[in-house]
């Protein structure tokens, strides 16, 4: 708990993700990363050098099996006040457009509706979950289905709706958010989606994995490349003014 507790520190203060009197949201799907990230913002609240309000937002796809008793509990329990966003996305994304790639979809209207409820809250910050894992899998995906080499980023500004972006576990791992829901025995929800487990990120993940164990110190080579702009030389062709 300690470790991650001290990286998301590090990461919020490095980074200036928060600002005195800043309204933040933890966009709260009731997975383990956005689950221990509500847990340690709250904590976090109570001793950090400038004062922010934090609130917590679900969006409800519309899942008839999506149960969200131990999410609105938790938050109880933390004193956050939580709100939950019904949307008819699930009825969109798999009855009514039958996408080939659902997720893209459902990602960009879960990111719409989540604005539009922080817009009429009153709230400027958006806090996820995402970690340094999911930043690796993140570029592999770009590079390899998209030709970018783009990931995840600390923190981002969207300028239609006046709301930053931030992720404040980005300098942890996987495996140090599984220590702390284990230790601190938070709730976690089991996610609906017919796709969970299931997607193109999920492969990469695996694949990621796969070669941590084939390539000793993979892992962390890779992230400390991610992270050295200073060193990154890469072939490109530009036109050769005559």
């Amino acid at each position: 708990m300690k470790s991650l507790s001290g990286a998301m520190r590090k990461t919020i203060e490095t980074y200036g993700l928060i600002a005195e009197g800043d309204r933040v949201a933890v966009g709260l799907s009731g997975g383990k990363d956005s689950m221990a990230l509500l847990r340690l913002l709250k904590r976090y609240q109570s001793f950090s050098p400038f004062k922010f309000h934090l609130e917590a937002l679900t969006v409800d796809m519309g899942f008839n099996n999506f149960d969200l008793e131990a999410a609105k509990a938790f938050c109880l329990e933390l004193d956050v006040p939580y709100t939950i966003i019904k949307t008819d996305i699930a009825k969109v994304v798999f009855e009514i457009r039958y996408e080939k790639n659902p997720c893209a979809l459902c990602a960009n209207m879960r990111r719409g509706a989540l604005a539009q409820a922080m817009i009429e809250r009153n709230l400027n910050v958006l806090a996820l979950g995402h970690h340094a894992d999911d930043a690796l899998s993140t570029l592999f995906l770009n590079m390899l289905y998209s030709g970018k080499m783009n990931t995840l980023e600390y923190k981002s500004y969207l300028s239609r709706t006046n709301i930053h972006v931030i992720r404040p576990f980005l300098d942890a791992s996987e495996a140090q958010i599984v220590g702390t829901i284990h230790s601190e025995n938070i709730p976690v929800l089991k996610s609906p989606c017919p796709m969970d487990k299931h997607t193109k990120r999920e492969e990469v993940a695996d694949m990621l994995k796969a070669l941590y164990k084939e390539v000793p110190n993979s892992r962390k080579n890779l992230l400390t490349a991610m992270r050295n702009e200073n060193q990154c030389n890469l072939f490109v062709t530009k036109a050769l003014s005559k």
